[in-house]
């Protein structure tokens, strides 16, 4: 039952498979959450300090992942969240006395959603780490995180969870809206017009920035970390057989609900694609431009076997890091214009790619602070709706 003031401030904390920062945002939210009355008053990104980011992608690694290793971190990050949930709250003129709760998507390290069966039991599992009674302790305020297991509990994949956010605020009555969010792995959601919530689908594409991403640092050891601008990919030229070969990966076969991470698109499927571009002798432009076109064929392709047969969408809303590399925003309009679908990006329509995803968290953590379910069964393939997050005083 709803029961909190009328207007009340939440803070959104999210870091992602790119492992770029913090994402921190503080956003006013009125009445009933799911109404998505909100505003977003002020937004930063804490980069992670260069040893610490070592020590993340370090973890992607079940080799290097010892327990010790994890147990640090976790408490690390908590920290670390704490302090970038301080700076955000101090840069919008409030103090933690202001703050309702935090909500703290948490770093990813390990995602697995099929199923296994080995014991006798269906079990898939994720961890997220970046403590929350770190959070909450460090701050003052209540911290809701660790999200994604209380779906898998009933079996649901625990991803994607923004779509229950993005129906809360971008439905529209008229238009079929498409909602890709390009971080280090892809994601859509599908808002069909008018639709309710258990007629709204969402599923991973496939890579987003984690491939290029991957090969540029590679590439340039130290010295970059990403195809800014896809200023690279736009003075190489297409592979049109290393891009066949990118493209006949089982995953895109896989019908939705699906989800995908690193531990499919991760550090050993870069390495080895890096060793065959050296021993192909590939140029490192052409590389990149191919691995940008394969993100955006994997949009295109998720819309053209997935959705057109249900839906015929009129907009294509892109977020997140991806929709900063030009280049890439570029070839997914080329693609998707054949089908009619109109491309922007949010800073079009007044929103912003950076916040998107904190935003989110803070108003999934508000929906589990008002004992109120948060997830969407038909995205992730839940039995049920469930209220997701555990919540540290």
């Amino acid at each position: 039952m709803w029961e909190s003031k009328e207007a009340r401030y939440v803070v959104g904390l999210m870091s992602g498979t790119s492992v770029d920062g913090i994402d921190a945002a503080v956003i006013e939210i009125t009445g009933d959450p799911y109404q998505g009355k909100i505003k977003l008053l002020e937004f930063e990104n804490k980069p992670f300090p260069e040893a610490v980011r070592a020590k993340i992608f370090d973890l992607f690694d079940t080799e290097h992942a010892t327990i010790d290793k994890v147990g640090y971190l976790n408490v690390l990050l908590g920290e670390l969240y704490a302090h970038a949930a301080e700076a955000v709250i101090k840069k919008a003129g409030l103090t933690p006395k202001d703050i309702y709760c935090i909500g703290s998507h948490g770093q990813t390290i390990y995602h697995h959603p099929e199923i296994s069966r080995e014991d006798g039991y269906a079990l898939s599992y994720t961890v997220q780490i970046g403590e929350g009674a770190v959070i909450a302790n460090r701050t003052g305020i209540p911290c809701v995180s660790d999200f994604r297991v209380a779906d898998m509990a009933v079996g649901g994949q625990g991803a994607p969870l923004v779509p229950f956010t993005e129906f809360i605020l971008y439905r529209n009555e008229a238009k079929t809206i498409l909602l890709q969010n390009i971080g280090g792995i892809g994601n859509i959601t599908v808002l069909p017009a008018g639709c309710r919530a258990d007629q709204v689908y969402a599923f991973d594409t496939g890579p987003g920035n984690m491939i290029i991403d991957g090969l540029v640092s590679r590439y340039y050891a130290g010295v970059k970390t990403m195809d800014e601008g896809g200023q690279l990919a736009s003075t190489g030229r297409i592979n049109p057989k290393l891009l066949q070969k990118l493209c006949s990966h089982d995953y895109f076969d896989m019908k939705p609900p699906k989800s995908t991470g690193r531990e499919m698109f991760g550090e050993n499927y870069i390495n080895c694609l890096y060793d065959k571009l050296t021993k192909e002798q590939i140029r490192m432009e052409d590389a990149i431009a191919t691995a940008t076109e394969f993100t955006a064929w994997s949009i295109e392709d998720s819309y053209r076997r997935f959705i057109l047969p249900s839906h015929t969408a009129q907009e294509l809303l892109i977020g997140g890091g991806g929709s900063y590399n030009s280049y890439l925003v570029d070839r997914i309009r080329s693609r998707m214009k054949s089908y009619g679908v109109q491309v922007r990006i949010q800073e079009e329509l007044g929103y912003s790619s950076d916040a998107k995803e904190a935003i989110a968290f803070a108003l999934l953590a508000d929906c589990t602070m008002q004992r109120r379910c948060n997830n969407l069964p038909t995205v992730t393939g839940a039995a049920r709706p469930v209220i997701m997050g555990k919540i540290s005083y």
